[in-house]
């Protein structure tokens, strides 16, 4: 008989993960591998992802390297297409590829709307379209674990980020519109909402800690790990029932 622990094991399992060669993306696809699944890396063409394959690879799983504009859907079919190949399938998709610009709205240029919506809200639609189809085509059944925020339901301050808050609440409301189509292909599709994290992304607004710190009960910022684990949990057998849901994860940000 199958132990509780089982039911959080992803032996056997591949995934793909969008972002992957460093930040949550890196620590998500590593703690995926330390559950058992393999991974395939998406990311831009010149990502650095020698060191995260080097992470799955030392786990005992294999791994694989593709590069993608993820805000192109040809190219993101092509990838999909190369990982089915690679592994015979995907069984769960992380896609957490993500920019954000800070600038106020007043002087954001279209280009800058654009780039953010692009990469934040459309590719996510672009992936989750390809896996999906790919798990639908081989007789249904997956996880879909889309990154949002909790920029997706409050508004940051102090910075100016109208684009990426609501491209990211955009990601929410697709997460639910694709768990109520595809539920009837046993496929769940959930999102994480992270709350301030010690990322690569972060660490370029030092002067910005300060205040995220005071305004989160928990008085600190996440780390990477911290997300990794929720991610296991939606990605794993036991979270069976669980579908349309945004798992927010911001130690108390959003409760004030």
């Amino acid at each position: 008989m199958p132990t509780l622990l089982d039911q959080f094991r992803l032996a056997g399992k591949t995934a793909l993960v969008t972002g992957g060669s460093r930040g949550l993306g890196r620590a998500c696809a590593v703690a995926m591998a330390e559950a058992g699944a393999d991974v395939a890396i998406v990311d831009l063409p010149g990502a650095e992802s020698g060191a995260v394959l080097g992470d799955i690879r030392a786990l005992g799983r294999r791994a694989l390297a593709l590069s993608c504009d993820v805000t192109r859907s040809p190219e993101v079919e092509a990838a999909v297409a190369a990982a089915v190949a690679e592994f015979g399938g995907v069984d769960i998709l992380l896609n957490n590829a993500g920019i954000c610009i800070h600038q106020p709205a007043e002087s954001m240029s279209d280009d800058q709307w654009l780039k953010v919506v692009n990469v934040d809200l459309n590719a996510v639609f672009y992936v989750a379209r390809a896996v999906g189809r790919a798990m639908i085509a081989r007789g249904g059944g997956g996880r879909i674990i889309n990154t949002a925020s909790m920029s997706g339901r409050i508004v940051n301050r102090p910075q100016a980020q109208c684009a990426y808050n609501a491209a990211k609440a955009g990601v929410i409301q697709l997460t639910r519109s694709l768990a109520c189509e595809w539920a009837a292909h046993g496929i769940t599709v959930n999102s994480i909402s992270p709350g301030y994290t010690a990322t690569e992304m972060t660490m370029t607004v030092p002067h910005l800690h300060p205040g995220w710190i005071a305004d989160t009960p928990m008085k600190r910022l996440a780390q990477p790990s911290e997300i990794a684990f929720a991610v296991v949990f939606l990605a794993a057998p036991g979270a069976t029932f669980i579908t349309g849901h945004d798992l927010v994860v911001d130690g108390g940000f959003s409760c004030w």
